[in-house]
């Protein structure tokens, strides 16, 4: 069996050693790493991080040729087996690569373990060894022993996370599956039973939605024995990636539950819909898959236009299962809701991008971020998820058709047996829902780039979309800026068609003052400026000091921030519908 030797090899330099053994290799022998993750479409070269790579077989030393920047090629003589021995540096607090020190350890195969061409289909076989004194070991991946962990290919090998060191861990069960949550870095106050008790509510959502209520006719088990949450607690980064059996999460521990602590602060609820929406790629986009990603290429950029689809609807749900679990109230719901709304009408990029070019462009653009993304891009995430809304309030609005978007998700997963899909069986499965209508309003809000129209399809539901004129200097003139005490204000994106756009306004340049007046945030200038007024901004660029006269926009000309509440006197059909959208 192919067999990688995990060592932490020197947890202050940051070193893992990787030995590979690999049983009757090829006469030319190819060897590579992954330059990608799946889940996170962007080319990361996780190659440069190898070092000191030695081949032997039968006791002799084999050469190694490097082919690219990825791939090695050793020339073996005879059936002995070929062992590679590599050092690797890990010092990526992220949930995509490796990282150790003295305290932790976490790593993902696509960063440690080489691909062994041609035999990717054998099963592969995974062994920890020189773990410091009393670190523990958390991941999905199967035991075959103290230590010890098969994969039944090389796909899913790298589809398990580790997570090493000392950590907290509890366990509950969902639906009759196991389901364990390690979390490092937590503080001592941190409320371990409520996170469990949360995360338990969710996870049954879940698996109810895609397989049925426990107990009753047709219902069906997870498609997993196992699953296992990993949240690293930092002092500020976020987010997750999701695998077969398993996430891995990274979150700013202050949004961590504390004991005593009534209610939900706003960074746990951030935090439980990172955790749903993680939870719910078990389904949608690891089994439930665009076709391009049936076979998966590790040496290369894997395009799809369907990240609308398996991030973008995987979005919609997300903060909606928090609603459907009784973690969220409906006004609470509605307000994440509209943040979201809000968010995308605010970027001048939603009518330059289609969010099925935004899926396309992911590897070069959404993980790229620069000044002009607002102004040139839509992300999928985002936009993705009101187009998921847009439909299921459509679906739920089609005459004599009693569909909904949670009956399209499941028809998707029953026809391909949770398996790859196209943007084909998707049309094809909302036009038998509800009717060929929907069907084509679907395909032209995903390839075009008009705003939606969910004003009208809210209103239907008893939901009322109001709209106030943005607050802050920053949002009347167009300006995206970093502010601060010492690094004052520093403009990051100027936004396309504003104010500060005409008045010649640039990202990087610093604003020092209004009117004559110092300012640290822009903001403060409010406090002695009139109504329409014409700014003077003192401006430093590239070293040089001058001015800029800037006219900002007429109150009936300012962007507008919407949000959402529930309609006075909804109709009762229309406060039905509602219901049962919300409600599931």
């Amino acid at each position: 069996m192919i067999s990688y030797r995990i060592d932490v090899a020197d947890p202050h330099t940051h070193q893992y050693r990787v030995t590979l053994e690999l049983p009757q290799p090829a006469a030319e022998q190819r060897l590579s790493l992954p330059v990608w993750i799946p889940g996170s479409y962007m080319v990361r070269e996780f190659g440069r991080h190898l070092s000191q790579m030695t081949a032997r077989q039968g006791g002799r030393e084999v050469a190694l040729q490097q082919l690219d920047k990825t791939t090695w090629l050793a020339r073996c003589s005879g059936r002995a087996a070929l062992s590679i021995s590599y050092m690797v540096y890990a010092f990526d607090t992220s949930v995509r690569t490796a990282f150790l020190d003295a305290n932790r350890g976490f790593f993902n195969g696509t960063s440690l373990c080489l691909r062994v061409e041609g035999r990717e289909q054998e099963p592969h076989r995974l062994r920890l060894a020189s773990l410091p004194r009393g670190w523990e070991v958390a991941t999905a991946m199967p035991s075959a022993g103290r230590g010890v962990f098969e994969a039944a290919d090389y796909d899913e090998l790298v589809d398990h996370p580790f997570e090493l060191g000392r950590f907290w861990r509890g366990q509950f069960e969902a639906a009759g599956v196991p389901h364990e949550f390690v979390v490092a870095g937590a503080l001592p106050s941190f409320d371990g039973e409520r996170l469990l008790a949360d995360a338990k509510r969710i996870c049954e959502t879940e698996i109810a939605f895609w397989h049925g209520l426990p107990g009753k006719k047709g219902t069906g088990r997870p498609p997993f024995e196992r699953y296992v949450f990993m949240l690293n607690a930092v002092e500020d980064a976020y987010g997750g990636l999701e695998h077969r059996a398993s996430t891995a999460l990274i979150g700013p521990r202050r949004d961590l539950p504390r004991r005593g602590q009534p209610g939900l602060t706003d960074g746990y609820v951030r935090l439980l819909g990172l955790i749903s929406h993680e939870y719910f790629h078990t389904w949608n986009v690891k089994r439930l898959k665009p076709a391009e990603f049936a076979q998966l290429d590790y040496t290369r950029e894997n395009y799809t236009e369907l990240l609308w689809f398996f991030e973008g609807f995987t979005s919609y749900y997300d903060d909606l299962f928090l609603l459907r679990s009784g973690l969220l109230d409906e006004t609470r719901y509605l307000k994440l809701l509209g943040t979201t709304l809000a968010g995308v009408l605010g970027l001048p990029g939603r009518k330059v991008q289609s969010v099925a070019q935004a899926s396309f462009d992911a590897w070069v653009k959404y993980y790229r971020a620069d000044e002009n993304t607002p102004n040139a891009t839509i992300s999928y995430y985002t936009k993705g998820s009101l187009v998921a809304l847009a439909l299921d309030l459509a679906l739920r609005a089609a005459p004599k058709r009693e569909a909904t978007l949670d009956q399209v998700m499941r028809q998707l997963w029953q026809q391909s047996q949770g398996g790859p899909i196209s943007e084909a069986d998707i049309l094809g499965a909302v036009e038998q829902a509800g009717g060929r209508r929907v069907a084509e309003e679907l395909r032209a809000w995903v390839h075009g780039t008009d705003d939606l129209p969910l004003a009208r399809l809210l209103e239907r539901v008893g939901v009322a979309v109001r709209e106030e004129p943005a607050t802050g200097l920053p949002a009347a003139l167009g300006l995206k800026v970093s502010e601060g005490p010492i690094s004052g204000v520093q403009v990051k994106s100027v936004l396309r068609g504003s104010a500060a756009e005409r008045a010649g306004l640039c990202p990087g340049d610093e604003l020092l003052a209004v009117q004559g007046w110092r300012v640290r945030r822009l903001d403060e200038a409010q406090a002695w400026l009139s109504t329409g007024e014409a700014l003077e901004l003192l401006v430093v660029r590239d070293g040089r000091v001058f001015a800029v006269r800037v006219v900002p926009p007429a109150v009936s000309e300012l962007p507008r921030t919407p949000s959402l509440v529930l309609a006075d006197k909804a109709p009762k059909d229309a406060a039905a519908v509602r219901r049962a959208w919300l409600q599931g």
